[in-house]
C-alpha cells in the first residue's frame, strides 16, 4: 500500500485519522453525511479507492454506516466535548490550556513570567489570616452552610458602593456573586448564547476566552485590538458579516496588551451595538490596578446592554473563589436560576472573608503599594527586555502585562518552547490571537520577573531560534 511521502502512515491511515478528527472535533456529529468518496477523495488528494478502504475500515469499527444509493453516514455517538480537539492544534509547549495546567502544578523549580497572576508574596497575607481567625471565631452556620443564592447582601451592597466610585451605577439586587470572574463569565454565556451563535472577541485577547467560547460551541471571530480598544471600522465590518450575539472584552487594564479604552471609542462602539442588538460582557477583572479610572462600557451605557464581571483573585486571592457579575434587573432571576442548576448555593464562606479584607481598612493600603511596586516592576522589566531586543507594544498606564515584539520575524513559539526546556514559562503571542497574526508577540507578567534567570534563559532562547 502506498505511503505518504516522508511519512510511515499511509494514505488511508491519512483518510481515516481526518474522519476521526472531524468527529473528535464535533464537526460530524451522529446521522451526518460524510463527504461522497469523489469529493473527498478530491480534498484529500488522494485516489478514489483508498477513500473507498478508509470508509471501509471505518465502517468495520462501527463508526460510520454505508446507506446503498445515499452515501455513508456519522453511526457513532457524539463524542464528549474536548476542548483540545475543538481549538486549533498546538504544541503543548505553547498551548495555553496545557502550560495553565503545569503552571498550576506546583512545580517549585518553574519561573512563570508568562503566567497571569501575582507571585504569593505580592498578596495580603496578614489581612488574610485575620479575616480567617475572624470567621472561625463566629457564628458556624457561616462555616458550615450554603450561602444564598444571589450572594451575601453585604457584599453585594459594598460592590455597589465600590462601582459607583468607576461610573457603573447599580442596585445590589443587580448583583450575582459568583465563585470566580471565570464563573460569572460562564453564567453570562450560558444565558445568553446557543451553540452556532457567533461571538466577537478582541484580537488580541485572553486566551482563556477561547477556551470558555468553544466549551458554549459558539463561532468565535475576533476583531484586531488598537491603543485606544478595538478598530471600529473591522469592527463594524464584523457587525454586518456575522451579525454576531456577544462581544467579551476586558474593561479597564486589558489583557494581554495593556491597553485602554479611550472614550471616543467606548461611545461610538456602544452606538455600533445598539444598532446590531448586541449584547457586551465587560471583564473587569483588572480593576484595582488602576491608578485613575479609565471608560468602562457599563458606566457609559448604564448596564443597558453591558453585563459587568469581576472578581478579586489578582489582588487579593486566588485561592478565595469570589467573583461577580452586574446586569440588567430582569435578566438577574434567570442568571441566578443557572448558578443554582451548575453551583448550587454560593460560596458564602469565601464571599464572607472577602468582605471582611476590603472592609477592615488593611485592603486600600495593599492596593496602594501594589500599584506602586507594578510600576517600578514596568519599568525594570521593560529596560531588560529591551536590552534584550524585544520592543513593548506600548508603556501601560498600570497593571501587570506587557505585551512585547520580539527582533525580527522570530518565532515566539519557538522562543517559549526553547525557554520551557530550561524551566522557564513564556506565553507566546498566538496563543491569544485567533487570527494567528501575534507570531513575533510575547506576554509577559512583570511581577513574575524578578529572577535574574529568567532574561538569562531568554537571551539563550532568543539565540537559539534566531
Amino acid at each position: 500500500m502506498r505511503q505518504a511521502a516522508g511519512s510511515a502512515e499511509t494514505l488511508t491511515d491519512r483518510v481515516i485519522r481526518e474522519v476521526k478528527d472531524r468527529l473528535a472535533q464535533r464537526a460530524l456529529t451522529p446521522g451526518t453525511r460524510l463527504p461522497s468518496i469523489r469529493a473527498f477523495a478530491a480534498a484529500m488528494r488522494v485516489s478514489k479507492s483508498t477513500v473507498v478502504e478508509a470508509y471501509e475500515r471505518l465502517s468495520a469499527e462501527g463508526l460510520i454506516v454505508s446507506r446503498p444509493g445515499s452515501g455513508f453516514y456519522v453511526d457513532a455517538p457524539l463524542a464528549p466535548l474536548s476542548l483540545a480537539d475543538l481549538g486549533p492544534k498546538l504544541d503543548q509547549e505553547v498551548d495555553p490550556l496545557w502550560i495553565t495546567r503545569q503552571s498550576l502544578g506546583r512545580n517549585t523549580e518553574l519561573l512563570m513570567p508568562g503566567c497571569g497572576w501575582l507571585p504569593a508574596s505580592w498578596m495580603p497575607q496578614d489581612s488574610l489570616r485575620r479575616a480567617l481567625r475572624m470567621l472561625a471565631r463566629g457564628d458556624a452556620v457561616g462555616l458550615t452552610d450554603y450561602g444564598t443564592p444571589q450572594g451575601l447582601p453585604a457584599l453585594r451592597q459594598f460592590l455597589v458602593r465600590r462601582m459607583a466610585g468607576q461610573g457603573v451605577e447599580a442596585s445590589a439586587d443587580q448583583v450575582v456573586l459568583t465563585e470566580s470572574g471565570t464563573q460569572a463569565l460562564d453564567l453570562a454565556c450560558r444565558f445568553l448564547v446557543e451553540p452556532g451563535d457567533t461571538v466577537l472577541v478582541d484580537d488580541p485577547c485572553y486566551f482563556n476566552f477561547h477556551a470558555l467560547l468553544r466549551a458554549h460551541r459558539a463561532k468565535v471571530v475576533s476583531v484586531p485590538y488598537t491603543a485606544q480598544g478595538p478598530d471600529l471600522d473591522l469592527f463594524e465590518q464584523a457587525l454586518a458579516r456575522h451579525r454576531p450575539r456577544l462581544y467579551v472584552t476586558n474593561a479597564g487594564v486589558h489583557n494581554p496588551t495593556g491597553a485602554t479604552l479611550s472614550p471616543i471609542v467606548a461611545h461610538r462602539l456602544l452606538k455600533l451595538a445598539e444598532r446590531a442588538d448586541l449584547t457586551i460582557v465587560e471583564d473587569d477583572i483588572f480593576a484595582d490596578f488602576e491608578t485613575e479610572t479609565t471608560p468602562r462600557l457599563a458606566a457609559f451605557d448604564g448596564l443597558h446592554r453591558v453585563v459587568y464581571c469581576g472578581s478579586f483573585s489578582k489582588t487579593l486571592s486566588a485561592g478565595l473563589r469570589c467573583g461577580f457579575l452586574v446586569a440588567r434587573p430582569y435578566w438577574v432571576q434567570g442568571l441566578t436560576d443557572l448558578k443554582i442548576a451548575t453551583s448550587f448555593g454560593g460560596a458564602g464562606l469565601a464571599a464572607e472573608m472577602v468582605l471582611a479584607v476590603l472592609t477592615d481598612g488593611s485592603y486600600r493600603r495593599h492596593v496602594g503599594a501594589l500599584r506602586a511596586r507594578l510600576a517600578r516592576a514596568r519599568a525594570e522589566t521593560t529596560e531588560k527586555l529591551r536590552d534584550l531586543g524585544l520592543t513593548p507594544w506600548l508603556q501601560p498606564q498600570a497593571g501587570m502585562f506587557l505585551w512585547c515584539r520580539l527582533p525580527g520575524d522570530m518565532d515566539a513559539a519557538e522562543v517559549a518552547r526553547r525557554a520551557l526546556a530550561d524551566d522557564v514559562v513564556l506565553a507566546p503571542g498566538n496563543a491569544f490571537s485567533l487570527s494567528q497574526t501575534a507570531r513575533s508577540h510575547l506576554r509577559f507578567n512583570v511581577a513574575q520577573c524578578s529572577n535574574a534567570r529568567i532574561f538569562s534563559v531568554l537571551r539563550k532562547a532568543i539565540r537559539a531560534a534566531s
